[in-house]
């Protein structure tokens, strides 16, 4: 409830200055990643993570997403990972991060269903006709086959995996507040398509992943030779 009417307080304001508020899909049993790999959490179907994260990037509340706020935001996170203060991110609490603050990252823990997604049904239907090459080339997370996205990515933005680590440009195990900086600045770059040096809410939200639909598998034929493997068995005669 507290957070849906912060954004909700944030949208209206937003709607005020520079027409109506945007609404796009938020999640509640996944996170929102930020870029900088901060995760925002649904409460409830009415919260909008992408949003929440938006509204407290945009300090001066007119809409647009600009590098000096990206790059403030970033520090505000930074702070928060860097637990002894010392203004770099070790090992040690890389891991916390990749544990405690944001356990959804990791490689292998499957997507979360969105709120409001139906489970799977109970019976399983056969490919449709001419689709067994289309889902075979696709492959899904936790189903057996390779998900396209990975880690954070399957949550955020864009495509990094692990997007703490990434900002360590120099490869010592440990990410400075320079080097988290210019990940911030180099992140907002990166999204920045257009070169336009400002980004809104809708510019971001066709950037969201969307968690794919598991493909039903074909029901064999009754006595049909099995040729996952080798040869098939042999049939008698």
């Amino acid at each position: 409830m507290l957070l849906s009417a912060i954004v909700a307080t944030l949208a209206a304001a937003a709607a005020q200055s520079d027409g109506p508020a945007i609404t796009v899909r938020g999640y509640a049993w996944a996170p929102f990643i930020s870029p900088m790999g901060e995760p925002f959490r649904a409460k409830s179907t009415s919260d909008n993570t992408l949003a929440l994260w938006f509204y407290q990037a945009d300090r001066n509340r007119d809409g647009l997403l600009t590098p000096d706020e990206m790059r403030g935001d970033a520090d505000r996170f930074f702070a928060i990972l860097d637990l002894n203060h010392d203004n770099e991110i070790d090992p040690d609490e890389l891991s916390h991060y990749e544990w405690e603050v944001a356990p959804e990252i990791q490689v292998n823990s499957k997507w979360r269903r969105a709120r409001g997604d139906p489970a799977p049904p109970a019976k399983k239907e056969a490919v449709p006709h001419g689709k067994h090459d289309e889902w075979a080339n696709v492959g899904w997370h936790g189903g057996g086959g390779n998900d396209l996205l990975e880690g954070a990515a399957r949550y955020a933005l864009l495509n990094m995996p692990q997007p703490v680590a990434a900002a360590d440009a120099d490869f010592n195990r440990g990410i400075s507040l320079a080097e988290f900086r210019q990940a911030a600045i180099d992140r907002f770059n990166l999204l920045d398509s257009k070169r336009s040096g400002a980004l809104s809410l809708a510019d971001l939200a066709a950037l969201v992943p969307v968690r794919p639909s598991k493909p039903p598998r074909a029901k064999p034929k009754k006595n049909a030779p099995d040729t996952r493997v080798g040869n098939s068995l042999p049939t008698g005669g």
